[in-house]
């Protein structure tokens, strides 16, 4: 099946990176590229920048203004991770989740989240008995951000933010969404609906684009 994107993923590169992966790419959705070799890509026939967790904030820092006119050009950067440094347009320093027992982890897809559809929560809460693989914490999100998945006290997992730039960002304070497949839960949906989300988004902004 053709991919109907072309969607760019930085990689680390390191001990969790091309050989030691915690979460194995399953598909050939992206095209891979270190993430030092960021500012000799051209990103004109790029649709969607894809930026996973362990990736060099600091370096990224220095590729902030690339990254911002990328958005500008109206497409769209998934960014999966613990923000530390401010490279990524409208998006908050990641903040750790308060935790008083191992509930506290707990996650909820809201009623706008087609990416999390079925998925139950203990699935993605728990993995092999043991609470926060999913996510530790949390990102401030816009005020008018479309918010996907929150901790029991409201605090945005995942979100999607159309009004910081003119293109389409989503953050997600876990590891990255591509990696969910083959656990035999109800996690399996997530990265088919993610990879259904990124083509519907990206549709609407190039009918945005031709009005």
């Amino acid at each position: 099946m053709s991919i109907p994107f072309t969607m760019l993923k930085l990689d680390p590169g390191h001990a969790f990176g091309v050989n030691g992966r915690m979460q194995k790419d399953t598909g050939n959705e992206a095209k891979i590229v270190d993430q030092y070799d960021f500012p000799l890509v051209d990103l004109d026939e790029v649709d969607i920048l894809f930026i996973p967790n362990f990736i060099d904030q600091e370096w990224l820092y220095l590729q902030r203004e690339k990254i911002a006119a990328f958005l500008a050009n109206k497409k769209i950067v998934v960014y999966c991770g613990h923000l530390f440094r401010e490279w990524l347009p409208g998006c908050g320093l990641f903040m750790p989740q308060h935790i008083r027992n191992f509930n506290d982890y707990e996650v909820f897809p809201t009623e706008q989240s087609g990416i999390f559809e079925g998925v139950l929560t203990e699935d993605m809460t728990f993995k092999k008995g043991v609470a926060g693989f999913f996510a530790r914490g949390y990102h401030h999100a816009p005020a008018n951000a479309e918010i996907l998945l929150t901790f029991a006290n409201g605090k945005p997992v995942t979100y999607i933010d159309r009004c910081s730039t003119n293109g389409t960002i989503l953050v997600h304070a876990g590891r990255e969404l591509l990696g969910y497949a083959g656990e035999n839960k109800s996690t399996d949906r997530i990265r088919p609906q993610f990879l259904a989300w990124l083509e519907t988004e990206l549709q609407a902004l190039k009918e945005d684009n031709d009005q």
